[in-house]
C-alpha cells in the first residue's frame, strides 16, 4: 500500500496510529469542496457517518462501566459534554486536523481550516477510518485518549459544560442583570457558522463561535463565565486584562 503524505503522516503520528490502509486517512482528510473539484472521488461524509457512531458507542460504553453510581440522565449529560461540534473541534484544532485538509478553492479561501464544523467532522471522518483500519479496541485507545480528562472532567460535574446555566446562576448570585447574547451567522444554509457575543450590563465579556447558534453561545458563555469568576476572585485589576474579549 502507497504511504500517505508528509502532512497526513503528521497526523497519524500525532494519533499514534500506524495506518495499514493509508487511504483510509487520506479520504478522512479530503472535504467535499475537494473532492467535487476532481470529479466527485470519495469524501469523507460516509466515513464522518461511521466515526459518529464509534465516538458515541465508545463514550456511552465508557462511561456506563466507569461510573456504574450514575443514573441514565447524568451520563447523558456526560456524552453530550464531550461528543459535540465544539468540543471535537477543539480537539481537532489541537491535533492541528485543519492543517491536513483537503479542500476546495472556495472552501480554502473563506478560511475553512479553522471551521468549527469542518474540524469536527473530519475529526469524526479520522475516527471511522481509524476504526475500519484497525477495529474496535484500536478506534477505542484513540477516543478515550483524546476525550478521557474531558469525561473525567464532565462527571465531576454533570451539567458542568451548560456554561450558559452557571453564567445565568453567577449574575444571579450577583445581583448584576442577566446575561444577553448577540449572534451573528454566516455562510451558506447547509454549512453555517457562527459568532456569538455575551453582555453583562452593557459589557462584552465573552465571544464564542462554533457551528450552531447554541454552541455559539456556550462558547461565549463559558468564556465570559471563567472572566467573571476571575474578576470576583482578583478584586482587582482592569476590566479589560480580566475580561474574555478579543
Amino acid at each position: 500500500m502507497p504511504a500517505v503524505d508528509d502532512g497526513a503522516a503528521g497526523l497519524a503520528a500525532r494519533l499514534e496510529h500506524r495506518f495499514a490502509q493509508p487511504g483510509l486517512l487520506e479520504q478522512a482528510l479530503s472535504h467535499r469542496s475537494w473532492c467535487s473539484e476532481r470529479g466527485g472521488e470519495p469524501s469523507n461524509e460516509r466515513l464522518e457517518y461511521l466515526g459518529d457512531a464509534v465516538l458515541g458507542l465508545v463514550v456511552a460504553e465508557y462511561t456506563f462501566r466507569r461510573f456504574p453510581q450514575l443514573p441514565e440522565g447524568a451520563l447523558a449529560k456526560i456524552r453530550a459534554g464531550v461528543v459535540n461540534a465544539r468540543v471535537l473541534a477543539e480537539v481537532a484544532q489541537g491535533l492541528d486536523v485543519g492543517g491536513e485538509l483537503r479542500l476546495g478553492r472556495g472552501e480554502e479561501a473563506s478560511g475553512g481550516r479553522t471551521k468549527a464544523s469542518i474540524l469536527a467532522d473530519a475529526l469524526e471522518a479520522v475516527i471511522g477510518a481509524v476504526y475500519l483500519d484497525a477495529g474496535w479496541l484500536e478506534a477505542e485507545r484513540l477516543v478515550l485518549g483524546l476525550l478521557g480528562e474531558r469525561i473525567e472532567a464532565a462527571a465531576a460535574e454533570p451539567g458542568g459544560f451548560d456554561h450558559k446555566s452557571l453564567l445565568q446562576e453567577l449574575t444571579v448570585q450577583r445581583g448584576s442583570g442577566p446575561p444577553h447574547y448577540a449572534v451573528e451567522g454566516t455562510g451558506p444554509d447547509h454549512e453555517r457558522h457562527f459568532r456569538a457575543e455575551v453582555f453583562l450590563d452593557g459589557d462584552r465579556w465573552g465571544t464564542g463561535e462554533g457551528p450552531s447558534k447554541k454552541d455559539a453561545e456556550q462558547a461565549a458563555a463559558r468564556i465570559a463565565w471563567l472572566a467573571l469568576r476571575e474578576h470576583d476572585g482578583a478584586g482587582a485589576g482592569s476590566d479589560t486584562e480580566e475580561r474574555g474579549d478579543d
